[in-house]
């Protein structure tokens, strides 16, 4: 017969997240890179919310923007690029390789290829002519060291041509050969995001060239992200695996035995944790409470939620796309939503039937406090909104 799985509850699933995602007060990080490798990645589409992910999770949260700048756009040691299930995520600079052989490379070949295909449809010019462009647009970022796309445009007048996109339909329009091309240079991990033009809640970046990385196997790449998201993560079903990678359940099955991944028991079924990560977690010294931004990487960690988040609160806390908006924590657990009014207020409401004790109370208002302090003045919106943030605004 073979070994015996062990069971692991939601309590010390809980007590995982609380110390490795740098939840529970006494494991806050020191820097913007702890926090990106703890977490192996942070969404980064939403601008704000990458910077808000980062001062939850700081020891000192008041050095959130500058420390968070400096890892970005000075040392580069956290880059912004296209990763898993094709959203931009911020990652550690040193993790590059693993996502873009891992995950980059297939979808890289399907968007370089729809781009060609939707100018051939419009009449536009063919592959040949964009490999030139392409190859020009390069050249010119590699003397600017960044740019917007305007300014590339002005470098490269060709990357101005534009084509017209599903003609006859709902949705037809007119696409920009720039616009299109830069997003597949990024899927490529030839480009990334730049500094912004605004102030850190800005969506408008300059782009710039990727930084050299190795190039490596797939295979290998893949088992090294499956292995450094279970350490983090673990344990967790082949279905979370599989939503969060993005890959087939071939590719997540193989890479668990490259790893010499463990089985275990779940609430929800098989789960699996990195060799020797089986045994009972340490629990944090105390309940907690966290105000997580939209889109944060916990929050959205898993496809499985229930164990830290009650199907009843779903509705009000997720956009119609499944993104979720900012959530109010205690002690492992989702038991409400947050809002900033636009005058600055920090607003939360708790939705657990259950309700939460004085204390809970207490430690929430304030880790809200916190987030003011150091958010000050500027105003953060999500970018995708959800009913309660809504509600909370109005």
């Amino acid at each position: 017969m073979g070994e015996a799985q062990r069971y692991i509850g939601g309590a010390e699933r809980r007590a995982r997240l609380a110390l490795r995602h740098r939840l529970a007060p006494e494991a806050r990080a020191a820097t913007p890179e702890e926090v990106a490798d703890s977490l192996v990645a942070l969404h980064g589409s939403d601008p704000g919310a990458v910077y808000l992910a980062v001062g939850a999770r700081l020891a000192d949260a008041s050095a959130t923007v500058p420390e968070t700048d400096r890892a970005l756009y000075t040392d580069r040691s956290l880059v912004r690029m296209h990763g898993m299930r094709h959203t931009v995520f911020v990652f550690p600079a040193e993790s590059t390789a693993v996502v873009h052989a891992s995950t980059g490379l297939a979808v890289a070949a399907r968007e370089r290829a729809k781009l060609v295909k939707d100018m051939a449809t419009a009449g536009a010019p063919d592959a040949v002519w964009l490999k030139e462009v392409e190859e020009s647009a390069l050249a010119a970022l590699a003397r600017l060291g960044q740019a917007t796309a305007a300014e590339l445009a002005r470098e490269e007048p060709r990357l101005r041509e534009q084509f017209a996109y599903a003609a006859g339909k709902p949705y037809e329009g007119v696409h920009t050969v720039v616009s299109r091309l830069l997003r597949v240079l990024g899927v490529e991990g030839k480009v990334i995001r730049g500094r912004p033009l605004g102030s850190w809640t800005s969506s408008q970046f300059r782009w710039a060239l990727a930084p050299e990385h190795p190039e490596l196997p797939p295979e290998q790449a893949q088992s090294e992200l499956l292995r450094r998201w279970l350490a983090a993560c673990g344990p967790a079903t082949e279905a979370d695996l599989k939503w969060w990678t993005g890959w087939r359940v071939t590719d997540v099955r193989r890479a668990l035995k490259a790893i010499g991944a463990r089985a275990v028991a779940l609430d929800e079924g098989t789960g699996h944790v990195v060799d020797g990560d089986a045994d009972a977690a340490p629990a944090p010294a105390a309940p907690w409470a966290a105000l997580l931004p939209a889109l944060d990487p916990t929050a959205m960690g898993w496809q499985g939620r229930d164990w830290y988040l009650a199907p009843g609160l779903r509705p009000a806390l997720f956009d119609y796309s499944g993104n979720v908006g900012p959530t109010v924590w205690w002690d492992g657990r989702v038991v409400g939503g947050w809002a900033q009014r636009a005058d600055g207020e920090i607003v939360w409401r708790i939705l657990a039937p259950e309700g939460v004790g004085r204390e809970a109370s207490a430690a929430i208002e304030a880790e809200a406090e916190r987030l003011a302090a150091w958010v000050g003045p500027t105003r953060v919106t999500p970018r995708f909104r959800t009913p309660l943030e809504k509600e909370l605004t109005s």
